[in-house]
């Protein structure tokens, strides 16, 4: 495992990405410590309310920041808006959405919601669609693909031609048709109708390995010592199955995020007021010709296209480092050709023969 980490970091790549995606999933767990209109600690009237902007207290759900008296203190968040947060009628100047500006710093929607903040807590929207997605995709995958590499017969011929099948429809049209027949689409079902209709790549692959570990030696050799075929499976075949199934994880969280944006940008994804990157998307674009909208379009996008490109430069960083040369398995022998290797190790004379003395030289490494 040490050789698979030195070999991903040698890339610098791969290290911006990871900390990219470490910034996204730190923003996704403090969202509410980085944008809330509640206070995340307060001293009010001899009380003291911890994580008020977590926890809700019976004596603040009226609470307003001019309530505060001498005395009394609060601690709050460093955007003080939350993502559901409506300004009182009356209080606007101008209909909304309003423009970038000191109170709101990338502008409001069309409810006078904040749209930084949104975009922040559209982080732990998109992430949790994204990871719960992929891991059922994957533990799914991983199941019907061990099954089909390893035991074959009926089994796999089952298993593969339910993979072609769903193989054979259009991703995103396959989705519409699943959440179109929920009463009531969610965050979770959105993530579960994902990792349903995404398992068949994760297959795929799986199964392609179980085939080539099923008719090593190793696993020939525990199978004539009389080992039960369930202890062969998971002692031999799986671990060596986990690297391709590791890499489709990280492939998996951005395309599921990528396919949640597009289906909430649709309106088959998460519901209102829910935020979320292509709910985001969806607001800005009915009111694409007014500019002070094109905020509401651009930033969610911009998120979107980071956070897919980086589970992508991760993934594809976490193939290169898995790969057994990478990882040292294989050792090249870069200045020894096929005429020298034969002069090491000459084909047998007949006897009486006469055994001339093959030389040869090893070029310099430049």
């Amino acid at each position: 495992m040490n050789g698979a980490w030195q070999s991903f970091r040698r890339r610098r790549r791969n290290l911006a990405a990871l900390g990219l995606l470490l910034a996204f999933f730190a923003a996704a767990l403090f969202a509410d410590f980085l944008a809330s209109d509640r206070p995340i600690a307060m001293r009010k009237q001899g009380t003291l309310y911890l994580f008020a902007n977590l926890i809700d207290y019976r004596e603040l759900r009226s609470f307003e920041a001019r309530d505060l008296r001498a005395g009394d203190w609060a601690l709050w968040a460093p955007l003080r808006h939350g993502p559901y947060s409506i300004p009182a009628p009356g209080s606007l100047l101008t209909p909304p959405p309003l423009p970038p500006g000191p109170g709101h710093p990338l502008g409001t929607d069309r409810a006078g919601r904040d749209t930084l903040a949104r975009l922040i807590h559209g982080t732990r929207a998109s992430l949790a669609v994204g990871v719960a997605a992929a891991l059922l995709q994957v533990c799914l995958g991983l199941l019907l693909g061990l099954v089909s590499g390893y035991f074959g017969g009926l089994a796999d011929s089952a298993i593969t031609r339910a993979t072609e099948v769903l193989l054979s429809f259009p991703l995103l049209l396959l989705l519409l048709v699943a959440q179109g027949v929920l009463e009531r689409t969610t965050i979770a079902s959105t993530a579960a109708v994902i990792g349903l209709t995404r398992w068949a790549d994760t297959s795929r692959l799986v199964r392609a390995e179980a085939l080539r570990v099923r008719a090593l030696p190793y696993v020939e050799a525990s199978r004539a010592l009389g080992a039960p075929p369930l202890r062969i499976l998971l002692r031999h075949v799986l671990p060596n199955c986990l690297a391709p199934a590791l890499v489709s994880v990280a492939f998996g969280v951005g395309t599921a995020i990528l396919v949640e944006s597009a289906l909430s940008f649709l309106g088959f994804g998460a519901p209102e007021p829910t935020a979320s990157w292509g709910l985001l998307m969806a607001d800005g674009f009915q009111d694409v010709l007014d500019p002070n909208a094109r905020p509401l379009v651009l930033f969610p996008g911009l998120a979107i296209f980071l956070c897919v490109s980086a589970f992508n430069l991760v993934a594809d960083g976490l193939r290169e480092a898995l790969q057994p040369r990478a990882q040292g398995a294989v050792v090249p022998s870069a200045f020894i050709t096929s005429d020298q290797k034969r002069a090491l190790s000459p084909a047998p004379m007949p006897a009486g023969a006469a055994h001339e003395v093959a030389t040869y030289s090893v070029p310099e490494a430049k």
